[in-house]
């Protein structure tokens, strides 16, 4: 008896690329967006910060699944420049202020995660990435504004779309640049009895 196969997972994120990326596991999941506040106190290392939001995200969800046995999966990622948090641009202006300042530097991806399970345990790791922009010329960051890609992006840019074009270097886990670092994910599961490895061909 595969006991493992009983428990849902909710994945509490709105995201498409964390949804295609959780996909990649081949479990079973459902999503349910929290509408969780996203405000975090001033002064916050980033690491906290990440952490702070993927638990606040997996808690709201985890009260809408309400008597299930269901395993809660919260995320939440920030692009860092220096000490600053450079989040999703608010207009075209704000994607080409964050392009510019990327561009020719290094700059750090963190994206913490939330397991909660309906029992009452609770895990919460992060990751950091380090990522590096090519120079670019104004042509350049008009032509990748232009495209669209940018607009919901924290950091104006999308790794896994045309923005691959601009990164020269990654030190890391990459799929933690798009937003769900996955070896991380699947220790975090395998400490709540539930193996990825193990679950292939199970269905």
């Amino acid at each position: 008896m595969e006991h493992d196969n009983s428990r849902l997972i909710i994945l509490a994120s709105g995201s498409p690329r964390r949804r295609e990326l959780l996909s990649l596991l081949g479990l079973p999941f459902e999503v349910m967006v929290s509408d969780a506040d996203e405000s975090t106190p001033p002064g916050l290392p980033p690491e906290e910060i990440v952490r702070m939001l993927a638990l606040r995200k997996a808690e709201a969800a985890l009260h809408a699944a309400g008597e299930r046995n269901a395993l809660i999966i919260g995320s939440d990622t920030i692009v860092m420049l220096g000490d600053k948090v450079l989040g999703k641009p608010v207009d075209q202006q704000d994607s080409r202020h964050m392009l510019r300042m990327l561009q020719g530097k290094t700059h750090q991806v963190y994206t913490g995660v939330a397991c909660m399970g309906t029992e009452g345990r609770t895990m919460v790791e992060h990751r950091v990435t380090s990522v590096t922009i090519r120079e670019m010329s104004e042509e350049d960051i008009t032509a990748y504004i232009a495209t669209g890609e940018p607009a919901d992006k924290a950091g104006s840019y999308g790794i896994q779309g045309l923005g691959a074009t601009l990164v020269e270097r990654i030190d890391g886990c990459y799929f933690n640049v798009v937003g769900l670092p996955l070896s991380l994910l699947g220790n975090m599961l395998s400490s709540f009895g539930i193996s990825v490895l193990g679950r292939q061909g199970a269905h």
